[in-house]
């Protein structure tokens, strides 16, 4: 099984790409998507998260407060790395379940941190997104309802394109999805073949 890692600042359309994939018949693991879920449902997870943060990192409901854990950690770079290295070690552990249910000849991982984390040593290549950094806070704005300099925050919390791309078998560059798509298939085609 051959698996190829997705990642991207925040912004770059790493999910969008993901979906493509996903729509291809692909299996793709989301490790945003499934940190959110253990963050909640991860009973260890949880009480050391309420360690770091406090009571109200999750609401009266039992959901994640995302506010105030993405204000608090990208506020405080030790706050963030201190997160990352709780949730994670969870993320590891659902992935490797999740590729013990797969039975197809290529999966991919989308993550926003996989080089930071880590987590491209377990791919057999890796793509990176990018865009223009003002393209990527417009539709984080829109996106999520925030303010430019709340999104530029984050920004300065990731790394650069320019540091993952030496860990990048591919660069897509990600600001007219007809052209995006255009490259995701020469890649999927070369995949195939090797």
């Amino acid at each position: 099984m051959k698996i190829i890692g997705i990642t991207g600042g925040i912004g770059s359309g790493k999910s969008k790409v993901a979906s493509f994939f996903a729509a291809q018949g692909y299996p793709v693991y989301l490790a945003d998507q499934a940190a959110k879920k253990l963050m909640v449902k991860h009973p260890s997870l949880r009480s050391k998260i309420i360690d770091l943060i406090g009571p109200d990192a999750f609401t009266a409901k039992g959901h994640l407060n995302r506010k105030l854990i993405a204000s608090m950690a990208f506020q405080d770079k030790s706050i963030l790395e201190k997160l990352n290295g709780i949730v994670h070690p969870a993320v590891r552990e659902d992935f490797e379940r999740f590729i013990k249910n797969q039975h197809a000849a290529l999966l991919f991982k989308e993550a926003a941190i996989l080089i930071e984390s880590g987590g491209y040593q377990k791919c057999d290549r890796v793509i990176l997104v990018t865009a223009p950094e003002e393209i990527r806070v417009e539709r984080v704005c829109q996106r999520d309802g925030l303010q430019a300099e709340q999104v530029y925050q984050r920004i300065k919390n990731q790394w650069t394109d320019a540091q993952k791309k030496p860990y990048a078998d591919w660069e897509v560059v990600n600001i007219d999805w007809d052209q995006t798509e255009l490259q995701l298939q020469k890649i999927l085609e070369e995949v195939r073949g090797y």
